[in-house]
């Protein structure tokens, strides 16, 4: 039987290590409300998968069928005049191990697929790009987008902080903190040297940084500028923030290295509270007890490690 999508509908694919993994299904669960059970999903939801530290592609899906052959018979009614195309087949799926299909047939069935193109094809420099792949026993095919490692022009910055959560974990926050950035306002209240505020920043979220260490606000305000982004960073402790926010992110392990109290620590989320509907805190110590005090709910949580080391991310609202 062939079908053609009615409603836009996208497949995604993502992977992570396996000490990300945890990191990576939260951003999932916060783009698209479900659990991913593999390395890809189907969804209704539009992302940049750039947007991603853990997203590979994405198939903007415009033909789908049993088999292959539905594809091979819809694919001839696409128009793209003189430009030229590729199509690749996602190494990634859903199929178990023993049902993987080798690299000769997967290039076989991108020629197949590309046959009855009215268009001539170009596997280097081709003007746009299609995908195909098999989902949950289906077959689908569409606009191909490859992701951008963004994240990783961010890594080199000309001012470091040895605390400072990884561009990866940094990136993969304020997306949960914000998923769809359209008419949100967010915060990082103890910002230090910018590396959620650039993460953000390159996705369009709209965020504002303070912290208490002028020192590390100059270096916020350099990080930001080289990357060519701007935003409002103050030297200011949270206490004295004013005005609401949609969603505040706040990573704690700095506090390790202040020694900041456990009533400083409180305080913190206390006025997270007062002034953002929504928080992700992320944390190397327990929190659970401090969060629940200061009036959040806990509704989503994960655990990031590296080697010996763990951070909790907290979702709180």
């Amino acid at each position: 039987m062939q079908n053609q999508s009615r409603k836009p509908a996208y497949i995604y694919t993502f992977a992570s290590t396996q000490e990300e993994l945890e990191l990576c299904k939260l951003e999932m669960r916060s783009f698209f409300g479900v659990q991913p059970e593999g390395h890809c999903l189907k969804s209704s939801t539009c992302i940049d998968p750039s947007r991603s530290p853990f997203m590979k592609e994405r198939i903007e899906i415009l033909y789908e069928g049993n088999e292959v052959e539905d594809i091979v018979q819809q694919v001839g009614e696409i128009d793209i005049g003189p430009d030229t195309f590729k199509i690749i087949f996602l190494k990634i799926n859903d199929l178990d191990d023993s049902e993987q299909i080798s690299y000769d047939e997967r290039r076989k069935i991108e020629r197949r697929v590309g046959w009855p193109f009215k268009a001539e094809a170009d596997v280097r420099n081709p003007d746009q790009v299609f995908g195909i792949t098999v989902h949950e026993g289906r077959w689908y095919f569409g606009n191909y987008t490859k992701a951008e490692p963004v994240y990783l022009h961010h890594v080199k910055k000309p001012r470091e902080y040895s605390t400072a959560l990884s561009t990866r974990v940094a990136r993969a926050a304020a997306n949960i903190a914000v998923p769809h950035p359209a008419g949100v306002k967010a915060i990082d209240p103890c910002c230090g040297i910018g590396t959620v505020l650039v993460e953000a920043l390159s996705m369009g979220i709209d965020i504002a940084g303070r912290d208490i260490n002028p020192l590390v606000v100059d270096g916020s305000r350099e990080n930001i500028a080289h990357f060519g982004y701007e935003c409002d960073v103050k030297v200011s402790p949270i206490a004295e923030v004013n005005g609401k926010y949609d969603a505040a992110i706040i990573d704690m392990p700095y506090n390790l290295y202040t020694h900041a109290t456990p009533e400083e620590q409180l305080d913190i989320i206390r006025h997270a509270r007062r002034i953002a509907d929504r928080a992700v805190i992320v944390t190397s110590e327990t929190m659970d007890h401090m969060i629940i005090e200061a009036g959040f709910v806990i509704i989503d949580r994960c655990t990031v490690r590296k080697q010996m080391f763990s951070r909790q991310v907290l979702v709180c609202e």
